[in-house]
């Protein structure tokens, strides 16, 4: 994943981690991760079942599943998360944008305070509607 690093963009699929990398994965608020990258998360990077939001493992959880009024508040939450761990790389997964039915035009956006923290890595086409 060397490779990505001046870009900051979250390598399509992700199947390793250095142990200073954390895979951001949308969740539901129950941590039911029984598909698309909540169960990557899982099988591979330590998340929990039963545990929706939050650092688990070498993956965090974002609640995506709730409805898009909710997902705002926890995508901040995250954000001041990295803030506070600047030793960790975030890869954030297109989170929303698969089962929960989102667009990247909705998601990204809430994604802007985070291209200032040079431990987030995003989506590339989080960062084409960003426009950076």
């Amino acid at each position: 994943m060397e490779q990505q690093e001046s870009l900051r963009i979250t390598p399509k699929w992700i199947t390793s981690l250095q142990k200073d990398e954390v895979f951001v994965f949308g969740s539901n608020i129950n941590g039911m991760h029984g598909g698309g990258a909540a169960r990557v998360a899982m099988d591979k990077f330590g998340a929990i079942w039963g545990q929706g939001e939050g650092l688990q493992g070498q993956s965090y959880a974002i609640p995506t599943m709730e409805g898009l009024a909710n997902i705002p508040p926890a995508v901040e939450r995250f954000i001041a998360f990295a803030k506070d761990h600047p030793e960790l790389k975030f890869f954030v997964t297109p989170i929303g944008c698969g089962i929960a039915g989102y667009t990247e035009d909705e998601i990204a956006p809430l994604f802007k305070e985070a291209t200032k923290l040079d431990n987030v890595f995003l989506p590339a086409g989080f960062w084409q509607i960003l426009g950076q």
